[in-house]
């Protein structure tokens, strides 16, 4: 049997032109990031399997690639289940393995600790555009800060960084899970509830109020409540005001410093923000993720035609480790979305080093050859990149082929002429 050539469904090769975006996004990453103070850290690819089945990461938790036991812990018979078979799993984010990180070291870790974390991480999801099994995470955080200076650094670095890569006329979608709960509850909804009341509000964007108000009858909720619900959202404006608006409206059912704390993320991000976007309050703003627990966020693009990456406020989640709760915000790019829209628009790398070909004929003495290697060696300590073939057959496909690589220059070298 032949052996496979395509690669594993869900996953990619990734060719040099796309890699060449991935390695300069990649490090203009870790210098604007630096800039706000972030540190590169590193956690293993493979968790433990408890730890990524702790009802943590909302649906991604039905995703985990889950791996067996291995040698002698493996015993297979007829009464075995899966916790009998498997004690591992490969990372579906990046969150989860940073709060065990943290929790294991947070002694030998600066307070706030600045974390800036990328790598793979995999889900059994469905290949669509722009997503994969396997994809790469670039993820900040702050743990160890409870004001929300924390989300106003993460949403500027970000932001930042976007700019920097040209992109513009964004929107920087926010929310707090607690406004959520407080409309909810201000509504009639009781408590228990409040999953089924969210999941079905997330699909506002795609079928509007009807849709939501249909989706909710059909799960049994009384009319009225769902009337009064849905008036909220109808009212509120997506800006400081509105924000306002939901303040008052709701009344002892919100928390003030909630409401004032989200303006004034808003305030400060609007007044210092050095990328061209807009930061807007989206009360239907959900998160799948169950971990969240105070402000949350995405970011929306036109061209994409959804989120290119998000985060939020997790204040409990590092307590499930270690017993007591840490302040935690984070927030994380699409980094292969993002990719994906530069190669779309064919971005070119700004102050990419000269890229020259040497084309070398064929039996070229060995002295002659030495000579054009030194050569190139004096161009390449000066930054130049320089590429040295061996001169082919048909020599106007082959400099057509390095023109399309990026090669603006092409030398050639003949035995006569050295």
């Amino acid at each position: 049997m032949a052996l496979k050539k395509k690669p594993v469904t869900g996953m990619k090769d990734i060719l040099p032109q796309e890699m060449a975006i991935r390695d300069y996004v990649i490090g203009l990453i870790k210098e604007t990031y630096k800039t706000f103070g972030f540190s590169s850290m590193e956690t293993p690819c493979v968790e433990h399997i408890e730890n990524l089945s702790s009802k943590q990461g909302g649906e991604n938790e039905k995703l985990i690639f889950k791996i067996l036991k291995r040698g002698e812990k493996l015993k297979i018979d007829e009464a075995s289940c899966e916790a009998d078979l498997v004690d591992g799993g490969l990372r579906y984010d990046l969150t989860v393995p940073l709060c065990r990180y943290y929790s294991n070291h947070a002694n030998e870790l600066p307070s706030p600790f600045k974390a800036l974390q990328m790598g793979n991480v995999w889900r059994a999801d469905r290949p669509q555009r722009g997503r994969y099994r396997q994809f790469m995470q670039c993820d900040i955080d702050i743990l160890g800060e409870a004001s929300n200076l924390a989300e106003t650094e993460l949403i500027l670095a970000t932001t930042t960084l976007l700019g920097k890569l040209d992109f513009e006329n964004f929107t920087i979608r926010i929310n707090d899970r607690r406004i959520l709960k407080a409309m909810a509850a201000y509504s009639g909804f009781d408590e228990a509830s409040y999953d089924t009341v969210f999941i079905i509000l997330d699909k506002m964007d795609k079928i509007g109020l009807d849709g939501v108000a249909e989706e909710l009858e059909k799960e049994g909720f009384d009319k009225a409540v769902i009337d009064k619900y849905l008036a909220l959202f109808a009212e509120v404006t997506q800006d400081i005001d509105g924000v306002r608006f939901v303040k008052d409206k709701l009344g002892d059912y919100l928390d003030s410093e909630y409401s004032d704390g989200l303006i004034s993320i808003m305030k400060n991000v609007d007044a210092v923000k050095s990328a061209k976007f807009k930061i807007a309050f989206d009360p239907t703003l959900v998160r799948g993720m169950s971990y969240y627990t105070g402000p949350i966020f995405e970011i929306s693009m036109d061209e994409y035609g959804g989120s290119v990456g998000g985060g939020g406020r997790y204040d409990e989640m590092i307590g499930k480790f270690t017993g007591n709760n840490v302040p935690a915000c984070g927030f994380s790019i699409g980094f292969e979305r993002i990719v994906m829209l530069l190669l779309e628009r064919n971005y070119q790398i700004p102050g990419a080093s000269a890229k020259k070909a040497y084309l070398v004929e064929k039996n070229m003495p060995s002295d002659k050859m030495c000579t054009i290697i030194a050569r190139a060696c004096e161009e390449r300590a000066k930054g130049v990149q320089v590429n040295i073939n061996m001169m082919k057959k048909n020599k106007k496909f082959q400099k057509d082929q390095l023109i399309s690589e990026g090669y603006t220059e092409i030398e050639e070298f003949f035995i006569d002429k050295l």
